[in-house]
């Protein structure tokens, strides 16, 4: 077993889509189809270098190691829009709708937070509910408070288009909430199109609210659209730790895309910068100790084989501890190794594969190749889910089936249960510690493939049909989906993709429509 790279001149160099919209062939000699950029600086790619960085990061303690920050709640401001209407001989004195009073909106006051209590309980992403606002006339709304939410909850019972027009005006994003059945009828069921959304034309005409900020009755139609706010929100800003540099296979300036769309601020830390670190952790004998440690309980589980040597296992836990460190030190809950093909293996002996594996499974989002052409959607969806996201390799789609495979795979891919696993070698070099996860059959799935420009992701859903061996990355599965194969082919974009357990593509895209970036559905 050797920790040099590959020789990637045989096998592994192929042509690569530039993403400024040229076809260009790897440079003679190999490039591997994962080290395109392995010599651009983060200065020309964008980001900062992580400095003064020494061992210990953090202490080497018997009790245990850093853990990730938790997502950070969603701040929601619920705005209850009424009518309370005078009666008049002769005349049309009243709207539509069930709230009439003000005993009628008291009560109907009362039912709203008792609601959103219940959304807070079941919700399996953290939120914060403020106290709600009456509003009855336009001038009201500046007293909303807006800038102390992320969203604007409206229940939309009554009023007129000019309170609506100053809501929309405060350019939060809003989610506006009809009854038709599940309390009194709302006005705006009725009217919420024609004269707010469309403005008294044919065309959507309101700036940032559209049809599908509208729900009707269904508290889950409103968990889903919280859920996609609440992982935008900490999706947007990520700080990241790129080990040897962000990169973009084949997209050079994926890196700068990443930080003018999403706003990602990554810190670069060098090898030669890590190699310290390493070097400094094995001479930490409490620091040896407790990977070791951890490595044995690893291995103890049951439904964990081991099939390659222990102390590739071992590094794999010491190299966790100093990554840990690293993002305790630079207040980030995400990283990112490049190079992770060959550069990495001689400094650590070992690979990062289950390294990745392991912090994935702890809540941080770890990602192999730095890759920033794929990472957002990582990101994103495990800040929708929070559950890991699966960086893989896709294939070519046939009969409805495509093999996706990582040396990299979590384990805890429903954010509660560790799957099996076999721990083997990381295949192309044969060497270090890799988890060759057990997927589980029957579950269903979420795909996104992202493009080179970032202007439009795909998305799909699946189902788990096996989990092969096949002779290739070795956490793999084959899923099976209803899109029509020839449709993905033909739309097929990028490379890397990215999967979560669960069927989240309605967050997806709600949430890609705050920003720049387009979103297709497949289905």
């Amino acid at each position: 077993m050797s920790g040099q790279a590959p020789d990637t001149s045989r096998g592994h160099a192929h042509d690569s889509c530039c993403c400024c919209g040229s076809t260009r062939a790897a440079h003679a000699g190999g490039l591997s189809r994962r080290g395109f950029l392995g010599g651009v600086t983060s200065v020309a790619l964008g980001g900062s270098i992580l400095s003064d960085l020494s061992w210990p990061l953090m202490g080497a303690q018997e009790s245990g190691v850093p853990m990730p920050a938790p997502r950070r709640p969603l701040i929601v401001k619920p705005v209850f829009v009424y009518s309370l209407p005078q009666r008049r001989e002769q005349t049309s004195w009243r709207a539509w709708g069930g709230i009439q009073t003000q005993a009628d909106a008291e009560g109907e006051t009362a039912r709203i937070m008792r609601e959103l209590k219940q959304i807070k309980a079941e919700a399996d992403f953290p939120m914060e509910v403020l106290p709600i606002a009456p509003i009855i006339s336009g001038e009201q709304v500046a007293n909303i408070d807006a800038d102390s939410a992320d969203v604007l909850l409206v229940y939309a019972a009554g009023g007129w288009t000019d309170i609506y027009n100053r809501i929309a005006a405060l350019k939060k994003d809003t989610i506006i909430f009809v009854r038709h059945k599940s309390g009194p009828l709302y006005l705006w069921y009725e009217i919420i199109s024609p004269r707010f959304l469309r403005q008294h034309t044919d065309e959507p005409a309101v700036e940032g609210i559209d049809d599908e900020d509208v729900v009707v009755d269904e508290q889950a139609d409103l968990m889903w659209r919280l859920r996609a706010l609440c992982g935008l929100k900490n999706t947007i800003g990520t700080r990241i730790v790129a080990i040897g540099g962000p990169s973009g296979w084949a997209c050079p300036e994926a890196p700068a895309r990443t930080i003018e769309h999403f706003k990602f601020d990554i810190k670069t830390v060098s090898y030669e910068e890590l190699g310290k670190l390493i070097q400094a952790a094995r001479a930490d004998e409490k620091a040896v100790k407790l990977a070791q440690r951890r490595a044995a309980d690893y291995l103890a589980d049951r439904s964990v084989t081991l099939e390659t040597n222990k102390s590739y296992v071992e590094n794999c836990f010491l190299l966790d501890q100093v990554f840990r460190g690293i993002m305790v030190k630079a207040g980030a809950n995400a990283i990112t190794v490049n190079n992770c093909m060959g550069t990495i293996m001689p400094i650590a002996e070992t690979t990062a594969c289950l390294t990745l594996s392991t912090l994935n499974d702890d809540g941080y989002l770890a990602y192999c190749e730095s890759d920033f052409v794929i990472i957002p959607a990582g990101v994103l969806l495990s800040n929708i889910t929070g559950r890991p996201s699966f960086l893989n390799d896709p294939t070519f789609p046939h009969h409805g089936i495509m093999t996706m495979a990582h040396c990299t795979g979590p384990r805890k891919m429903d954010g509660k249960q560790l799957e099996p696993a076999r721990m083997v070698t990381h295949f192309e070099s044969d060497y270090g510690a890799a988890p060759k996860v057990e997927f589980r059959k029957g579950q269903k799935v979420t795909m996104i493939d992202t493009d080179f420009r970032f202007q439009k992701w795909l998305g799909m859903s699946g189902e788990i049909v096996d989990t092969p061996f096949l002779p290739i990355c070795r956490a793999q599965l084959d899923v099976k989906f209803k899109a029509d194969t020839d449709v993905i082919a033909e739309k097929m974009r990028g490379f890397h993709w990215m999967l979560a357990y669960g069927d989240y593509l309605k967050e997806i895209g709600y949430a890609l429509k705050r920003t720049d970036v387009a979103f297709e559905n497949l289905g």
